[in-house]
């Protein structure tokens, strides 16, 4: 059972062509694999285990998914889009499959000559991200054709979220609600960071989550340091605090949460003064998510903040990102970025330092959706953990 439904399927092809009739382009192919699945699942509601492949969108015709044999079977069942072939280069290297009908780029190429009319110009996304060889054999396999990079205009669709993926997200925002909960529960000292990990897990795919957006982030005392430390068998000890973050996924659109909790369930004084630092740079960003401000514009605030309190060598990440497919996507709002808020927008505040000598690492984090009038959160019950600063 596929997780895209038709109309958005068919909306986003129609928006990839519109792209196509702008540039004056006879196809995109738009390229994916487990680590970008973000484009290649915004046409078909799915991803292959294991291989990767592209997503061939005609100006006029259907479309077709480029990919391997070991996942032909599941994107038949799966994927909005079912037309596919088969390409050594998106397989599993050295893997057999001598029952699979595989071919190369100058086949495809001749097969489409035939069944589009002559192939004179294609659009590539993510040919940045592609590997060597992948790259190699579709310039060569087209010889003669002029390629140009839509990567740019391709990712722009996925700024503006519609109804549904907003839907989604906001299911998300809810199931995530509820793993805080859970792995909130977890946190005395004895228990190890994976148990954690585990209750939060359990909470979402017991309830329906269709993947995660990143593993999940546990680390106590001196782990936090490590920006995004995956759950390890380290004990929490009393007195330490632990970072914590996970992000279950409805129909494969994130939600988040991202907390800082005391092992033994009080803050002490340096603790709530850290605390309150994150939760007054929090509420600092959040009044700046309006529509028409830029990224350099959101992010100064808090950053003028934390230089104030001599923590700005202790910074990695800006304070706001998009969320969608991925747990942060872009556009993504920091320092240097002129990109725009917009109506439509599904946004992360994301405040956090690491490698500080006393508090190590620290983030909280949750997201909002922005609107004509301003943010509006995405979890109520986030939202008002950290714009409190009563504690």
């Amino acid at each position: 059972m596929g997780y895209l439904i038709k109309s958005e399927s068919e909306n986003r092809l129609n928006a990839v062509r519109n792209i196509l009739e702008e540039r004056n382009l006879d196809l995109a192919l738009i390229y994916y694999d487990e680590f970008n699945i973000g484009n290649g699942w915004y046409l078909t509601g799915w991803c292959p285990q294991f291989e990767s492949g592209a997503v061939l969108v005609p100006r006029k015709g259907t479309p077709m998914l480029l990919g391997g044999p070991e996942s032909e079977p599941f994107a038949k069942l799966d994927s909005a889009i079912t037309e596919t072939r088969n390409f050594p280069v998106f397989m599993v290297p050295d893997e057999e499959y001598p029952a699979a009908t595989i071919i190369d780029f100058p086949k495809l190429f001749a097969e489409l000559n035939s069944t589009l009319g002559q192939i004179k110009a294609i659009g590539l996304v993510g040919a940045g991200r592609m590997p060597s060889e992948c790259y190699r054999g579709i310039i060569e396999g087209f010889a003669g054709v002029k390629v140009e990079d839509i990567t740019a205009e391709f990712t722009a669709l996925r700024y503006i979220k519609s109804d549904w993926e907003r839907e989604q997200i906001r299911a998300a925002f809810a199931l995530a609600d509820l793993c805080y909960d859970a792995m909130k529960e977890q946190v005395v000292p004895g228990n190890s960071e994976i148990e954690v990990a585990a209750a939060g897990e359990y909470a979402a795919r017991s309830r329906g989550a269709t993947g995660f957006g990143f593993s999940a982030i546990v680390g106590s005392g001196s782990r936090s340091n490590a920006v995004v430390p995956t759950a390890s068998a380290k004990k929490m000890v009393a007195g330490e605090t632990v970072m914590i973050g996970l992000a279950p996924k409805v129909n494969g659109y994130a939600g988040v949460i991202g907390d800082f909790l005391p092992v033994s369930g009080t803050y002490t004084a340096r603790q709530k003064e850290c605390l309150r630092y994150l939760r007054e740079a929090f509420i600092m960003t959040k009044k700046m998510l309006i529509p028409g401000k830029t990224g350099r514009e959101v992010d100064a605030p808090a950053r003028a903040y934390f230089e104030k309190l001599g923590f700005a060598k202790y910074l990695v990440c800006p304070f706001a990102h998009t969320i969608g497919l991925h747990e942060a996507e872009s556009p993504f709002f920091g320092p240097g970025s002129d990109d725009v808020l917009k109506p439509g927008m599904t946004i992360c505040v994301d405040v956090s330092f690491f490698g500080h000598p006393e508090f190590h690492g620290s983030r909280i984090e949750t997201g909002y959706e922005i609107t004509e009038t301003g943010a509006i959160p995405l979890s109520p019950k986030m939202d008002r953990l950290h714009t409190t600063l009563e504690f």
